[in-house]
């Protein structure tokens, strides 16, 4: 299924591997096997595919259903992550998805499941109509954007069983999207039974906001560029050939899959290879900034955590600037593999194309490759954090003096119009008055731009501690929920524990207490379980009350 992600959102028959993306982890994990003799991509997927006919009936496997591969992680040690959706009756089961952990030999560790319940149904044969199900949705995305005249408005339901919302049963998806009164893009998921009638969920698929180069942002910055006959294109081959270009201030609808005419997006040329002027009136400065921000995500995603690409599969994304007329916005497209950036009206935004917001948005694409946590209630909560603490990272990692890492997510595009000075603010997110920096039951009840200030606070906490400080020249004052006094580990510490958690033990339905042991088992294999990354990792999750 397509995300679109912004910053301000007898045994069962064993389908194909084909999708499987190999994932090296050079995190600190102790090594037991020798480089060579480390299990291949191919080697893993079939250990898997043995211990998955030999635990079928654990895992809820039964002969209506098949499994794919999505994702595939090999320690330094040997051992083997598979991560796996499945279908019943050939219908993708939103909830189905799972890990299975192996040893270095391949013998099986155990397994991690978004859903236990049995996957069964006496039918799947709807009793609500595809039509009356689009009919439904297309509703849900007017009512949704109340005062927005809605044109090109599409909606295309899917039939799925949904395990995520209790007992299994069969639901219509149905992906709603249309173009506002100003051209911009608009859409939303309603999940819906297909027997009653009754809406499960919903959820916005686009979210506002409200929320050598001369960058806009970032100073002079170096750029890889490819040489043609007659100058350059920005073009990068040493990085799975990412490019940018420039969607000439035109909008379209593109989302989800849907494409109803896409913009224009000629890659940006240059003679003399020295790019943009650092001023908006430039239209290549933009393009600098965002071909940076793809430049030192791609990078720090390889440097810290051995992921070549967003996929983990060395294929380069792409960016647009530019995009429609005083967009407020940017985002991440799972169809199109690609960034899309807005220009800012100018009173509350400037371009959205600083460095944090890049490397939010691009993490997007990896959380959709590993644990594709679903974007409603606290996993999506979970999901916008995942991004946020993977932006400031990035901006940390980058080490560029004219913008120096921080903890604060798009402080460089925010204008006074805006109200403050950021759109989030990691150390203690209640600061923009909306977001949640203590967890509560209600918390999934939240927008989860709001309720990712949970993974925000406990971030900052594991990572920095508590108290105050001056971190890139901002102060941060970050105070605990239980009135604790939290340690911090450091950023390297906390990026590793949480790109394991993500990668190896996440699933679609994480919540933040599976988030709390997921992070805690990524420390315990990073570190050792009695060490104190892993009681760290405890204290901070108990600073932002989530308890075992």
């Amino acid at each position: 299924m397509s995300r679109i992600r912004h910053v301000l959102g007898s045994r069962p028959a064993l389908a194909g591997t084909a999708a499987a993306t190999a994932i090296l982890l050079t995190a600190a994990l102790a090594p037991t096997a020798a480089a060579a003799e480390r299990p291949s991509r191919a080697e893993a997927v079939e250990n898997a595919t043995a211990a998955l006919a030999d635990h079928a009936d654990s895992l809820g496997l039964t002969p209506d259903q098949r499994t794919t591969v999505r994702d595939v992680v090999v320690d330094a040690d040997g051992a083997q992550h598979v991560r796996y959706d499945r279908t019943y009756h050939r219908l993708p089961v939103l909830g189905g998805d799972f890990v299975v952990h192996l040893a270095p030999d391949g013998a099986w560790r155990g397994a991690d499941r978004a859903t236990t319940a049995p996957i069964t149904l006496p039918a799947v044969t709807p009793a609500l109509p595809a039509a009356e199900a689009a009919d439904l949705a297309a509703r849900a995305l007017r009512a949704a954007t109340p005062g927005r005249v809605l044109e090109k408005l599409t909606a295309r339901p899917r039939l799925v069983v949904d395990a995520l919302h209790g007992a299994p049963r069969l639901a219509w998806s149905t992906d709603a999207v249309a173009l506002d009164g100003l051209g911009n893009p608009v859409a939303r998921t309603v999940l819906t039974d297909a027997r009653s009638g009754e809406r499960i969920d919903a959820w916005d698929r686009i979210e506002s906001v409200t929320g050598d180069g001369r960058s806009l942002y970032g100073g002079t910055v170096p750029l890889e560029t490819t040489a043609t006959g007659s100058g350059y294109r920005l073009a990068d081959a040493a990085r799975g050939g990412t490019y940018t270009g420039d969607a000439a201030d035109r909008t379209d609808l593109c989302v989800l899959g849907l494409c109803l005419g896409r913009a224009p997006s000629a890659v940006f040329t240059d003679a003399d290879n020295h790019w943009g002027t650092g001023t908006a009136a430039d239209r290549a400065s933009a393009a600098v900034d965002a071909q940076y921000g793809t430049d030192m995500t791609w990078d720090y995603f390889a440097d810290v955590h051995g992921r070549r690409g967003i996929a983990g599969d060395g294929k380069g994304s792409y960016n647009r600037v530019h995009y429609g007329s005083g967009y407020n916005n940017a985002f991440w497209d799972d169809s199109c593999f690609c960034m899309t950036y807005g220009d800012g009206d100018g009173t509350a935004f400037g371009p959205l194309v600083s460095l944090d917001v890049a490397g939010h948005e691009m993490a997007h694409g990896v959380t959709q490759s590993t644990a594709a946590l679903t974007y409603s209630g606290e996993s999506g909560g979970l999901n916008e954090a995942t991004s946020d603490i993977f932006g400031a990272l990035v901006e940390f990692h980058a080490a560029n003096a004219a913008d120096p890492g921080d903890w604060l997510i798009g402080e460089k595009v925010v204008r006074s119009g805006f109200g403050r000075d950021a759109l989030r603010y990691m150390d203690r997110p209640s600061r923009d008055g909306v977001s949640a920096d203590c967890w509560n039951a209600s918390l999934g009840d939240l927008d989860v731009h709001y309720s990712s200030g949970v993974a925000n606070h406990f971030a900052y906490l594991l990572a920095e501690g508590s108290g105050t400080k001056t971190v890139g020249g901002v102060r941060h004052s970050s105070a605990t929920c239980d009135g604790s006094a939290v340690t911090g580990i450091g950023r390297d510490k906390l990026g590793r524990i949480w790109y394991r958690a993500l990668t190896v033990y996440m699933t679609s339905s994480t919540d933040y207490a599976g988030a709390r042991t997921a992070t805690l088992n990524a420390a315990r294999d990073l570190y050792g379980s009695g060490s104190a990354e892993r009681a760290a990792v405890a204290a901070a999750w108990s600073a932002v009350n989530v308890t075992g």
